[in-house]
């Protein structure tokens, strides 16, 4: 049975056009609990709060004495150690006029002191300790809550953990965390011609490198579930798609218009639903995203810089969205481009290039010397695409849009 729907599938659709279809139809997966040492990578379900003030009481900056500033305006000055602060331990006594107490790194600033002095520029001797420097208040100690008072809103919930966050969730008592579920994926690479990489191909074949490299790309935010190699065979690629039970489903090759591509009719006699077929891209103009039930499909082409472009563009905006993360979009920046780059007649582009920081503290991107979307040895250095619209020229020397990947 064929699906039908409303969309001109024969029209090539603009690159955001694309993104906000992927958006609208991207379910989102409910949240799941995981330990704060699983959690790297995991996007938050929840919002995350300071439990206690930062720090917790006054906390000394150095190891030394603490003491009242009035009583050492002029040095050198004589005053009797009473007590002493550690980490853990805090000196539970107040502080009088002409006492200092012995403080170390860390440890709580006694009731009553309103300073520290480092313990190079003091002398002890039976019982005393001789201030060589004079001090002011708020000297060398850290305030209570002056870093972050309980209550406060610290992470959002959307945003992907890092390893920068953990030390922040320990501190508030995240032992467990509340995260989005990561969508499971399956790829399909299609291909009469294709081998797995660990054989030796014949005179007419190559050896499925777009699987591993998907594999690469999506494994930092969702769970390879599946992967396969299917031939080219339109009865055997509709029954590996029916019968996947990932969220995403991932196919590359087989989507333009050749006698052996299989992938859109496949998907129409499935009974999918298809929201595009063509995109106003370079590379990777012939990409597909369908759903079949609850199933997310995308068909990418089978090139490996197409399929590196779809999948940042397209594939990795969907996985991202599913998990409700505030960023589902490659990361956006600025450059000044080495050289000229003259952009597709009826398509934008998006084309790799290396950066580098100039003497000038300058962003410079210089486009890679490739020939085309399946040059990925040109590719494997690229570390941006730099957008160029469709028709236009862009000089050198000129700012251009760049996409991180």
């Amino acid at each position: 049975m064929f699906c039908v729907n409303s969309y001109n599938l024969s029209r090539m659709i603009p690159i955001s056009e694309a993104i906000s279809i992927i958006i609208r139809e991207t379910p989102l997966l409910a949240p799941e609990t995981v330990d704060l040492t699983n959690s790297i990578g995991r996007i938050l379900a929840e919002d995350i709060f300071a439990d206690s003030d930062l720090p917790p009481f006054d906390r000394s900056q150095m190891d030394g004495f603490a003491v009242k500033s009035e009583d050492v305006q002029n040095v050198p000055t004589k005053l009797k150690i009473v007590g002493e602060s550690v980490a853990g331990k805090r000196w539970q006594g107040e502080l009088k006029s002409g006492e200092a107490v012995r403080i170390m790194t860390g440890a709580a600033l006694p009731i009553g002191a309103d300073s520290v002095q480092k313990v190079e520029v003091t002398k002890e001797s039976d019982g005393f300790i001789k201030i060589l420097e004079p001090t002011k208040a708020g000297q060398f100690f850290v305030k209570k809550a002056t870093e972050i008072t309980k209550g406060t809103k610290v992470f959002e919930k959307g945003e992907v953990i890092t390893k920068k966050m953990i030390a922040t969730l320990a501190s508030f008592g995240y032992a467990k965390i509340k995260v989005s579920q990561r969508p499971t994926i399956s790829i399909l690479a299609t291909g009469s011609e294709l081998v797995s990489i660990n054989e030796i191909p014949n005179e007419d074949g190559i050896r499925d490198s777009n699987s591993a490299t998907i594999k690469a790309f999506a494994e930092k935010f969702a769970k390879i579930e599946n992967v396969e190699l299917i031939k080219d065979d339109l009865e055997t690629l509709k029954s590996k798609i029916k019968n996947q039970k990932s969220k995403i489903t991932i196919l590359t090759g087989g989507v333009s218009m050749g006698d052996y591509d299989f992938t859109k009719p496949a998907l129409r006699e499935l009974g999918a639903e298809i929201f595009f077929e063509k995109v106003c891209l370079k590379p990777g103009k012939p990409c597909v995203f369908a759903k079949l039930g609850e199933q997310l499909i995308f068909g990418l082409p089978g090139n490996p810089v197409s399929v590196i472009t779809t999948f940042s563009l397209f594939v990795r905006t969907a996985i991202l969205q599913m998990q409700s993360a505030k960023e589902n979009q490659l990361k956006r920046g600025f450059a000044i481009l080495s050289n000229s780059m003259k952009g597709a007649k009826e398509r934008d582009s998006y084309l790799p290039a290396t950066l580098e920081i100039d003497e000038k503290a300058q962003l410079i991107a210089t486009p890679l010397r490739f020939s085309g979307s399946s040059d990925f040895v040109g590719f494997a250095k690229a570390d941006c695409l730099i957008f160029v619209p469709k028709g236009e020229i862009l000089e050198a020397e000129s700012v251009a849009q760049i996409v991180f990947i």
